[in-house]
């Protein structure tokens, strides 16, 4: 097993999802891989956690990559952020990324969790994806 490509999927990851018409109509620029320093904006998606599984056999090296997209408003209700999620499901799910380092076999949606957070009045949908990688 290599972790070696974990970097270079999350800069495949935000590279596909700023290029994202979809995505970018909904949110602009506002897609970061930590929460955004000072203020930040009402809505913003954020690139987050990632568990990375073995997947070597005797072809060579592999790892599968569960990393998370999240979506964070202060709109209420959670049309908005379920519109946003909707978008970044569509623009990543399937998706032939190019990596710096390792090749892309699969991306595929696994699940979604949405949630108040905060003193509530804030929404969050966690979107989770599996990368099959082979390194």
């Amino acid at each position: 097993m290599s972790y070696g490509a974990s970097a270079a999927l999350q800069a495949a990851v935000y590279q596909h999802l700023i290029g994202d018409a979809g995505v970018t109509s909904l949110v602009g620029s506002d897609i970061y891989d930590a929460a955004p320093p000072g203020s930040p904006p009402g809505t913003y998606v954020s690139l987050g956690p990632e568990d990375v599984l073995s997947r070597c056999d005797c072809t060579g090296d592999g790892a599968l990559h569960r990393f998370t997209v999240s979506v964070v408003t202060d709109a209420a209700g959670f049309g908005a952020a379920k519109q946003i999620a909707g978008a970044i499901s569509d623009a990543l799910a399937g998706a032939a990324l190019t990596l710096s380092r390792g090749t892309l076999v699969a991306l595929n949606f696994e699940r979604a969790r949405a949630r108040r957070v905060g003193e509530g009045d804030q929404r969050r949908i966690d979107l989770r994806f599996a990368a099959r990688i082979d390194d």
